[in-house]
């Protein structure tokens, strides 16, 4: 199986790239839109600002091709906010995968939002085995609404979307790979989707 971290300058890819190696899989590296295109699943990290994230993609057409991919794409924290229509950190414009926009949260909340915490209402097969309420690492400043693509909840000042699921793409706001053995479980799930489960339990 040929499984492609996107590197674009704005993900913690290496611990990715560990997190698999653990569960005996190798992962590349790469931005090369062919690789990309080639590969059985690919995984859409992301660590920082919205809009400079963008402009990186941008700079490497990944912005165009990324949406067109037809095989199981997981986007990791800013990577599934930049899969949205829009995100109010930079006023920037996402990959309208998701139709849905993401804001900051309340300013009376400590921000980011960094630890530990549940996930709940769980949906599809992303999450087989994994038990409601289980606790995920986390560190962010804005959330996805609840709309109709979230396949997963968390409660922090407000319930949020923290998973989403269209088709083949998949988008976590949690961090699988330093979520402990729960977290590798959800990546194994993603590296075993197939086409027959992309449908929502």
């Amino acid at each position: 199986m040929k499984i492609v971290i996107i590197n674009y300058g704005a993900g913690n890819i290496q611990s990715i790239k560990f997190a698999i190696q653990r569960l005996g899989f190798d992962a590349i590296l790469s931005d090369n839109i062919s690789e990309i295109e080639q590969a059985d699943k690919v995984i859409f990290p992301g660590v920082g600002e919205a809009s400079s994230a963008m402009r990186k993609l941008k700079a490497t057409g990944l912005n165009t091709i990324i949406p067109k991919l037809t095989q199981p794409v997981l986007g990791i924290c800013l990577g599934m906010q930049l899969m949205c229509n829009y995100s109010e950190e930079g006023s920037t414009s996402g990959l309208g995968i998701f139709n849905a926009e993401v804001v900051k949260f309340d300013k009376k909340l400590k921000v980011p939002q960094i630890g530990w915490n549940q996930i709940k209402n769980l949906s599809t097969n992303l999450f087989k085995g994994i038990k409601e309420n289980e606790y995920m690492y986390l560190v962010h400043s804005y959330y996805v609404p609840l709309n109709k693509n979230a396949i997963a909840t968390t409660e922090y000042g407000i319930e949020y979307a923290s998973a989403l699921q269209k088709d083949n793409f998949y988008g976590v706001q949690f961090h699988p790979e330093k979520s402990s053995i729960s977290g590798e479980k959800i990546i194994k799930n993603f590296l075993e989707l197939s086409h027959e489960n992309y449908t929502r339990n």
